[in-house]
């Protein structure tokens, strides 16, 4: 039987087309991982995860907190980003710079150069949490793609169509997978079904996903 580290490595540079310009690089963030994890640490010491409510009033099962000049917040009010933390009422913590090395490596990977975040929202998923379809349509610049960076439990992502009710496809996501998507993809519908629970080795019975765009 292979041990998880030996079936992760094999997979880094395996690439799966979703679209003509939505891609999964397979493995890409592994290399990174012992500079993300204590970054991450930190951010959420800074800015810790909580539970936003949408304007229809549910509130997320997913936690969320974001680093960047640009934070993505949820409210009775409407989605949009803002340059401060709500619950701090202090700007959002410093983007990291492996985050933001590694989502331009990423994005030139998948054919979209000079990519520069300016917003990284991250969202935590334990047992049971999911994240139902929708559009990344907040961003001023939709021309610059999404980078998303998958750590620890394993999730199945959705990705349909450019309407809501279009059929989407299930992928299994694994911990270092980085999914990129952009162009005639970038208003593609997706989302996340309820994580099992099947414990990471590292990570535990989470999942943190972070999603770096250009926002402003």
């Amino acid at each position: 039987m292979k041990t998880p580290d030996l079936f992760e490595h094999e997979r880094i540079g395996q690439r799966e087309f979703l679209g003509p310009q939505a891609v999964v690089l397979r493995g890409f963030a592994l290399p990174r991982v012992e500079a993300l994890l204590p970054a991450l640490a930190l951010l959420q010491t800074a800015s810790p995860f909580r539970h936003m409510v949408t304007p229809g009033g549910f509130t997320m099962s997913v936690a969320l907190t974001n680093c960047g000049p640009l934070g993505w917040t949820t409210d009775r009010r409407g989605y949009r980003y803002s340059p401060l933390d709500p619950d701090t009422g202090q700007p959002w913590p410093a983007m990291p710079e492996v985050f933001a090395v590694l989502a331009r490596e990423a994005a030139a990977a998948a054919g979209f150069d000079d990519f520069q975040p300016d917003a990284c929202l991250i969202n935590r998923y334990l047992p049971g949490a999911r994240m139902s379809l929708h559009q990344d349509r907040n961003e001023r610049d939709l021309g610059a793609p999404v980078v998303s960076v998958s750590l620890g439990m394993t999730a199945t992502f959705l990705f349909g169509g450019l309407a809501r009710a279009d059929k989407a496809i299930r992928i299994p996501l694994y911990h270092g997978d980085v999914v990129v998507w952009g162009g005639v993809d970038r208003l593609r519908f997706h989302g996340v079904l309820p994580l099992k629970d099947d414990p990471h080795p590292v990570l535990g019975r989470q999942r943190i996903n972070f999603t770096l765009r250009k926002a402003g």
